[in-house]
């Protein structure tokens, strides 16, 4: 990643803004993060946003604004950031997993509907490293069994899905805007949106102790509030995430171009668009090609080799190996590439060199 080659290209505008905050002295639900909730909400096509500390808070607070909590269940996947299932455990509620197509790595929808108990009130679809899950066939099973969707977009900041931003895809949406994202700020940050005005109310209170007025308490709430800076932050990269994307679309064609055709690209299904918060390739020599690009001193990582159904803090579930058999080959097989909008063609190529020498 390269998050100072993007500083760079804002630095002047970014480092205004955090002055003005500075000696506006507002530093906690001021003016840039009123204006950032609403330009998010506009640029995602949803009824509010809400501001909060972290993505993870986010992924509790719209579970508990939609009175999900103690006894329920949310089915979501088994290969995402462990946060997403201790999100569910942190609002009460149980996790419950379905497998990953084989193809895009997002939930399988018919493993959705073969989860559901009567205990199911939400499913949990992740856009993972940039691309929308296929919400439309989630959205027909959660139609059917009467459920939420909550998406975690955290990974996606303006990757669509048939015309539709991530992050307006389900009944409530969690952005994390950690600094590695798209959209990343300077320290924690992350954001709820959603359709419907009253679990929005509910989500701006929990984020705030439950309260609406700071002197009557509705819900047991969190402290988790964005913080004025990051918003300002926020509103200066907002302006340039979508040339920022491209660019790693146009990274991302490369790396289609170049790398050996033993190893398996992203798969991107018609009508919708990635937006490469990560390349992430396959092949089962993932550690043969990943000592190879560590010897020419090429920075790659492995995501999820320990997928949450085999976390420990998640053995009460019951899980073992072999449970999620298509999550698991994913697993053993992912490695991203370097990935960021500075990324040049020469770059690429040599990653690819490097890649073809460790198949070898």
């Amino acid at each position: 990643m390269d998050i100072r080659g993007q500083y760079d290209e804002v630095r002047e505008r970014v480092e205004a803004a955090v002055i003005e905050v500075l000696r506006g002295g507002r530093f906690i639900l001021g003016p840039n993060v009123a204006a950032f909730e609403d330009e998010a909400a506009a640029y995602l096509g949803t009824a509010a946003a809400v501001g909060v500390a972290n993505g993870t808070d986010g992924l509790t607070i719209a579970l508990r604004a939609a009175g999900i909590g103690e006894g329920d269940e949310v089915v979501t996947t088994p290969f995402t950031f462990y946060a997403t299932a201790e999100a569910i455990v942190q609002a009460g509620a149980k996790p419950v997993f379905a497998d990953i197509l084989p193809d895009t790595l997002t939930i399988d929808p018919a493993g959705i509907a073969a989860a559901i108990t009567p205990r199911t009130k939400a499913i949990m679809p992740v856009d993972l490293f940039g691309l929308p899950a296929d919400v439309d066939a989630i959205a027909a099973v959660a139609g059917a069994h009467g459920l939420l969707v909550v998406e975690d977009a955290c990974q996606a900041w303006g990757a669509t899905y048939k015309g539709r931003r991530a992050g307006s895809l389900g009944d409530e949406a969690v952005f994390s805007f950690f600094p590695t994202k798209n959209l990343g700020g300077y320290g924690d940050g992350g954001l709820v949106t959603g359709h419907d005005a009253d679990v929005v109310a509910r989500a701006r209170m929990l984020r705030f102790h439950g309260s609406r007025d700071k002197k009557e308490f509705d819900y047991v709430g969190y402290n988790s509030r964005l913080d004025e800076i990051q918003a300002a932050v926020l509103r200066v990269e907002l302006g340039m995430v979508d040339g920022w994307n491209a660019r790693r679309q146009q990274a991302a064609a490369w790396y289609d171009r170049y790398l050996p055709a033993e190893v398996q690209r992203p798969a991107v299904p018609g009508g919708l668009t990635h937006v490469y918060h990560l390349y992430v390739a396959r092949s089962p020599q993932r550690d043969a090609i990943a000592a190879a690009l560590k010897a020419r001193e090429v920075a790659c990582a492995a995501y999820y080799t320990t997928p949450l159904h085999l976390q420990p803090a998640l053995a009460f579930l019951g899980h073992g190996p072999g449970d999620f058999r298509v999550t698991e080959r994913a697993a053993a097989e992912n490695l991203a590439l370097p990935m960021h909008p500075n990324l040049t063609e020469e770059q690429v190529e040599e990653v690819a060199a490097a890649v073809a020498e460790g198949i070898a």
